[in-house]
């Protein structure tokens, strides 16, 4: 289990830093990666104590991560621009 833990922080941050990178996301580099961390975090806890998972936890591990940095600027980023 701990080897897969750490395999998802891994995935998580390549996920991070790629988005970064190819311009999909504009937050900055460590940002990017601790909320690709954080949401991979989740569902790797998800998916340990609920049986919840799309397959193999690679897979997991990027949509997991994607979807955390598709939810988490949208939702913050709305709230400033009053």
């Amino acid at each position: 289990m701990f080897p897969m833990l750490i395999g998802t922080v891994v995935i998580a941050g390549i996920v991070g830093y790629l988005s970064e990178k190819s311009g999909f996301t504009r937050n900055g580099i460590v940002q990017s990666i601790i909320i690709c961390v954080g949401g991979a975090f989740l569902f790797y806890f998800l998916r340990i104590m609920f049986g919840i998972g799309f397959g193999a936890p690679g897979v997991d591990a990027i949509l997991s991560s994607v979807g955390a940095l598709v939810i988490v600027p949208t939702h913050w980023r709305g709230r400033g621009k009053r």
